[in-house]
Order: structure tokens, then C-alpha cells, then sequence
């Protein structure tokens, strides 16, 4: 796995299978939070729902991206990736997006992005076949990514995926060098974890199996993405603290990943999950009402929104500035 070219961003995932846990809302104010720090932070949507475009951009922009987005100009994912999904060429970088938040950078997703799915399914197989397309479209995403995080030099790349266990996400789990799973405080999200752990073992385990029998010089996914921990989001509280109906699935969710992630990616290779159990656990994002909405609305991160109270706004920033700065040390320290 040392045949890989990543630009030198860190680039982390924030996934979890099941739809509903904020991954979109969590995704963009964890990365503003980085870019308020001074840190150069690049956004690729690969949910082919493309809600983190939308959250960012206007509505008759995003339609215009969408609809020249197979012309010379096109200027989203799904542009870029296009010549490989036609056998036409290799990747063309797009350029970036500013949506008017300091450090902060988009590459826009596109609907068609799904289309690109189905072909990746085909060269995961073609690479068990060491035919080099194959290699050349399961690392397609990634050598996007490579050429605009360096083109802007940026300091991480966060990839906002859709809420399913397919090949994309596979792909881009495989690219990442972390992940980070938000997780509502739901009997559902408990029963996915379960899921997820099991599956990602899978990909790693089968994706060590392909780089034994890739050909040489041909290019990598690192295959290797660390689990920096979990979020807790959209919890309730009351007097400064969860009501007692979230408060048993916050203690619950903390056994759950332990087994479910923690000891599962260990099985694999221990360095996959480092970290004491009472570290995985890197912030807690509580619900937020009416701000969350008004971000959406806005295109701006919760806590600069025109809406709710004085406190409340700064009650969020103060969450994700720390869960920012946590990120921001636990990558450092795993880096060094």
C-alpha cells in the first residue's frame, strides 16, 4: 500500500450508513470551524443527493452547475470524473468553489455521480482481474482529490457521503485517512453500527487482498482509514444537561461503537482504532432547533445564523470550535 501519490492533506470522512444523523449539518460546521482556526479546509459532495452543494450554494447556481455539468466548463464532481465513466480519458480537476466562508472550498456534486456508482462496481471486480482500468477507476475520485487539495493548498479534505454501503462510499473510505461516524441518539442508529464496524472490516480486509495482486507502479488507495471517534448529535437537554429519555442512548452508543468499530477494526489491525475507549467519544453536538434550519437556509454555519438567541449561537460555536480543535490534535498527533 506505499504505492500512493495523496496530496499532503489530511483527508477524513464523515460516514455513517444510516440516513438522518446529520452528517451534511455536522460535515460543513466541523470544517468552518477549522477554516475560523486558519485552517485551509476543501469539501467534496459525493452524495449524488448533493445536500452539502445545495446547503451551500443558491438554488439557481446549483442549477446551473447541474446542467452544464457534461460541457468543457463543467465544474462538479461528476465533470471531473466523466472521461473515465467514458473510457474518454483520465480525471480533470475542477476548479474549487469559494462559497463566501474564509479557508472553506467546494467541489459541487452532481446527481450523475450515481452513474459513475455502477461503473465502480465493475472496476472493483476488474481489479481483482489486475486489468489496469480497473485500478485507474476505483482511484479515480481520489486523483480529483489530489489535484485540487494541492492546487490549494489546502490542510483537509473532508468528503460529505450519501447515507448507503455501496461502492462509492467504499471508494471514498478506502481514500480517506480517517473517519469520523455521527450518531443520532435512536435505537436505529444503535442496530447500524453493528453494520458498519462489520462492513468496513470487510472492505480493508478485501482491498489488502487487491494491492497484493496490483500490478507495479500502478496507483493506490491508502486502503487504511483510521476511526477517530464518534459524535453524538441532536440530543435534548435540559438544565445544562441530556433529558433522561437521550442520557440512556448516549451511555448505550458508547459500549456500541467500543464493539461494534473499536474492537472489529482491532481484529483487522490495531492501529485502525487507536486510543483508550474514553477517548473515541469527540464531542457531543446537541439539537440545535431552529438554528440548524436556519443554517440551511442561509448557507452559513449554525452558529452565524440570523436566528435564535445570542446564547444559543454561542453555545454551538463553543462546540464546534472545541470539536474542531479535537480533530484538528488527535490528526496531528496520529500524523506525527
Amino acid at each position: 500500500m506505499s504505492r500512493t501519490r495523496h496530496a499532503p492533506a489530511k483527508r477524513i470522512s464523515v460516514f455513517n450508513h444510516k440516513g438522518g444523523v446529520g452528517k451534511t449539518t455536522l460535515t460543513l460546521n466541523l470544517a468552518a470551524a477549522l477554516a475560523n482556526q486558519g485552517k485551509r479546509v476543501l469539501l467534496i459532495d459525493t452524495d449524488p443527493q448533493c445536500n452539502l452543494t445545495s446547503y451551500l450554494i443558491a438554488d439557481e447556481v446549483v442549477d446551473d452547475l447541474l446542467d452544464t455539468s457534461d460541457g468543457k466548463d463543467g465544474r462538479t464532481i461528476w465533470s471531473a470524473l466523466r472521461p473515465v465513466h467514458e473510457a474518454s480519458g483520465g480525471v480533470i480537476a475542477p476548479p474549487a468553489l469559494e462559497p463566501g466562508i474564509e479557508n472553506l472550498y467546494l467541489v459541487p456534486g452532481d446527481i450523475r455521480l450515481s452513474e459513475f456508482e455502477t461503473d465502480l462496481a465493475d472496476f472493483w471486480g476488474q481489479c481483482l482481474q489486475r486489468r489496469m482500468r480497473g485500478f485507474r477507476g476505483t482511484t479515480a475520485l481520489s486523483e480529483v482529490a489530489n489535484a485540487v487539495a494541492e492546487d490549494l493548498s489546502v490542510d483537509y479534505v473532508f468528503f460529505d457521503s450519501g447515507p448507503s454501503i455501496g461502492p462509492l462510499n467504499r471508494a471514498i473510505l478506502l481514500d480517506s485517512d480517517y473517519f469520523i461516524v455521527p450518531v443520532a441518539c435512536d435505537l436505529f442508529s444503535l442496530r447500524a453500527l453493528k453494520t458498519l464496524g462489520r462492513t468496513l472490516g470487510d472492505w480493508i480486509d478485501a482491498w489488502s487482498t487487491i494491492c497484493d495482486l496490483a500490478p507495479r507502479d500502478v496507483y493506490l488507495l491508502p486502503g487504511y482509514p483510521v476511526f477517530l471517534g464518534y459524535i453524538p448529535e441532536g440530543f435534548r437537554v435540559y438544565g445544562g444537561r441530556a433529558t433522561s429519555e437521550y442520557s440512556a442512548y448516549l451511555s448505550r452508543i458508547d459500549r456500541e461503537v467500543f464493539s461494534q468499530i473499536v474492537q472489529v477494526l482491532r481484529a483487522v489491525h490495531p492501529s485502525l482504532a487507536p486510543g483508550r475507549p474514553s477517548s473515541f467519544k469527540l464531542g457531543e453536538i446537541r439539537h440545535f432547533g431552529q438554528l440548524v434550519l436556519a443554517s440551511q437556509n442561509e448557507g452559513k454555519p449554525i452558529y452565524e445564523t440570523t436566528k435564535g438567541s445570542p446564547e444559543q449561537r454561542e453555545t454551538a460555536r463553543a462546540a464546534f470550535r472545541a470539536l474542531a480543535k479535537r480533530v484538528a490534535d488527535r490528526t496531528r498527533s496520529e500524523a506525527s
